[in-house]
C-alpha cells in the first residue's frame, strides 16, 4: 500500500494511491482526484464593511467579474478632497511660477509651491489605490467553491472573503511507486473511471514531480485529460489503469 498525500489548499486534495497491484493486463490501478490548475482564495485589502457580494457559491463568473464590493464611501470622500487640494496647490504654484518669470516674486515661493503640488499628488494616488481595493474582482474565469462572508459584515485587511476556481482545466493528481520512473514519461497516456460518473476517460501525464518520497518510494504524478469533458467537476476522484510502454 502506498501511503495517502495530501495538498492543503482550498478543495484541492492530491489524491494518493490505494494500491499498486497487477491486474489480469498487467497494468497497475491507482486513485487519483481532479484538481483544477488555478484556484485562489480572495481576501479584502482594506479594512470595510462589505457593501455586497455578486456572486453565490457554484455559480459561475468571467474574468473581471465583480465578486464582492466593500463600502469605500469614507477613502472616497478623502479622494474628493485630496483631489481639491492638489487643484488648490497646481493653482499657486502657477501662479508663483509667473511672478517668478516677471521678477514679483522669488524662486523659494516658487519652490515651496512645487513641494506642495507634489504632496498633494502623492496624497491623491495613495487614496485612488485605496479606492481601487474597493471592488474585488475576478483574475480569471470559473466559479464560486465557497462564500466567506455576508453583506454588511465589517472585514480587516486580509481576511478571506471567497474562494474561486477556474474549472476549464482540471488536472489529475496520483501517487505512483517511484519504481515506475524507470518507464514512465510526460505524454504517457492512460486511462481514468471517474466514480461520480461511471464513466471511464483517456488521459496523459503532464507532470512527474521533482522529488521522491524516502519513506513510501513514492511519486506524485500530474496528468491531463486527453479531451474536452465540461462534465467533470474538480474534486472528482477515480480509478487509474497506467500500464508500462
Amino acid at each position: 500500500m502506498i501511503a495517502s498525500a495530501a495538498l492543503s489548499a482550498g478543495l484541492v486534495l492530491v489524491a494518493a494511491a490505494s494500491a499498486f497491484a497487477q491486474d489480469p493486463r498487467g497494468a497497475n490501478e491507482l486513485r487519483g482526484q481532479l484538481t483544477p490548475q488555478r484556484f485562489t482564495t480572495l481576501a479584502a485589502e482594506i479594512p470595510a464593511a462589505v457593501e455586497s457580494v455578486a456572486i453565490r457559491e457554484g455559480e459561475r463568473f468571467k474574468a473581471g467579474d465583480r465578486l464582492v464590493v466593500l463600502d469605500c464611501s469614507v477613502p472616497r470622500a478623502q479622494l474628493d478632497r485630496a483631489r481639491d487640494v492638489l487643484a488648490t496647490a497646481a493653482k499657486l504654484n502657477a501662479a508663483h511660477k509667473r511672478l517668478v518669470e516677471t521678477k514679483s516674486a522669488g524662486e523659494l515661493e516658487f519652490a515651496t509651491s512645487a513641494m506642495e503640488v507634489a504632496k498633494a499628488s502623492g496624497d491623491v494616488r495613495v487614496l485612488e489605490a485605496t479606492v481601487s481595493k474597493c471592488v474585488v474582482a475576478a483574475p480569471f474565469g470559473g466559479r464560486v467553491v465557497e462564500q466567506k462572508v455576508r453583506d454588511q459584515q465589517f472585514v480587516q485587511a486580509g481576511t478571506a472573503l471567497v474562494d474561486i476556481l477556474d474549472d476549464t482545466v482540471l488536472e489529475l493528481d496520483f501517487i505512483m511507486p517511484s519504481r515506475a520512473l524507470a518507464w514512465l514519461k510526460v505524454g504517457h497516456g492512460f486511462e481514468v473511471r471517474i466514480e461520480e460518473l461511471g464513466r471511464s476517460y483517456a488521459a496523459r501525464v503532464s507532470r512527474i514531480g521533482a522529488k521522491v518520497d524516502p519513506v513510501s518510494q513514492s511519486i506524485r504524478v500530474t496528468g491531463e485529460m486527453a479531451a474536452a469533458a465540461p462534465e467533470l467537476v474538480a474534486g472528482m476522484s477515480g480509478r487509474i489503469l497506467i500500464s508500462p510502454p
